[in-house]
């Protein structure tokens, strides 16, 4: 049986992972195992925290959609039950865009829920 070199296979690995941990503090950056380790961590986070991201933007939105209705005299609740109500479905992300870009609209949106 031939014998197998290895050397040019970890060597090429050695340096994706170090290229992975290219701004990591201390040893993290420079030592092979370190850097396997700070990989390891730091791609789990960023798994995680792609997901998390999707909870973080809806608590934006909401909060967007809550000062503008209160600007415009209901309470975000008060207003969400008025969309459900009036059936007029619009995604939070919407109504933040709408409140943000457009609060003549917003405001608008406000009255028609107020009359329901």
């Amino acid at each position: 049986m031939p014998r197998v070199k290895r050397g040019v296979a970890a060597h090429q690995r050695h340096k994706k992972v170090l290229a992975l941990t290219k701004g990591h503090r201390a040893s993290k950056h420079k030592l092979y195992r370190r850097a396997h380790e700070s990989m390891l961590k730091s791609l789990s986070y960023a798994y995680a925290h792609r997901r998390e991201r999707k909870g973080d933007m809806r608590r934006l939105w909401i909060s967007r959609v809550s000062a503008a209705s209160r600007a415009n005299g209901l309470t975000y609740s008060q207003f969400m039950n008025g969309l459900k109500n009036t059936e007029i479905e619009l995604n939070r992300k919407v109504l933040a865009d709408i409140a943000v870009r457009e609060p003549e609209v917003f405001a608008h949106l406000v009255t028609t829920v107020k009359g329901s």
